[in-house]
């Protein structure tokens, strides 16, 4: 069996979008294009750092281009989307690894996500090379989403996930830890002092 490739190139839409209340959100990535969706799901800290990590990619691709590129400096407020996921949210796996690389022919942001696989390995060396070993082996390695976004699409996108990861619960003015619903035992009262 060969290993499972969710292509997008490029979708009709990719966002980065939330099931659930504030404190219990799952994340997830999807991408639709026409009637088919694949929808993985991932962590808070690894859409955040996609996000902030396609936008540093963006920058440097302009910065390297001297401005002659197609990729905008902002996300274009004409193609922000603010849809919610499409339903149903069926997880096709959750992400263990993210990769980004930029197209130069085409001008294109390739996003891959990989499903999660556990590994056991004696030492790191050994892990190090049963990982890399994994994620070459396009035979029969773990599913992966693969999407490839135009320099605009790609703003879009970081904006949104920022915007997403940033509409949890509001954060103590005190301490800075989410507040929950059913309420907030705060450090700084309680005679807690942060140290500097």
């Amino acid at each position: 069996m060969s290993r499972q490739v969710f292509l997008y190139d490029p979708p009709d839409r990719f966002v980065a979008g939330t099931v659930g209340l504030p404190g219990r959100r799952t994340f997830f990535l999807q991408a639709t294009d026409g009637s088919r969706t694949t929808s993985v799901a991932l962590e808070k800290a690894q859409v955040e750092a996609l996000a902030e990590r396609v936008d540093e990619l963006l920058d440097e691709v302009v910065r390297r281009s001297g401005g002659k590129t197609a990729v905008p400096a902002v996300a274009p407020s004409d193609i922000a989307d603010t849809d919610p996921l499409r339903t149903p949210v069926d997880e096709e796996f959750r992400v263990g690894t993210m990769a980004l690389a930029w197209d130069g022919d085409a001008e294109r942001l390739v996003v891959e996500a990989q499903a999660l696989v556990e590994l056991e390995a004696d030492s790191d060396e050994e892990f190090a090379e049963a990982e890399e070993r994994l994620l070459r082996d396009d035979e029969n390695g773990p599913p992966m989403l693969r999407v490839l976004l135009s320099g605009g699409m790609a703003r879009a996108f970081a904006k949104r996930a920022l915007d997403v990861v940033n509409a949890g619960r509001p954060p103590c003015p005190l301490c800075n830890l989410p507040l929950d619903p059913e309420g907030h035992v705060c450090p700084r009262q309680n005679g807690y002092r942060r140290r500097l």
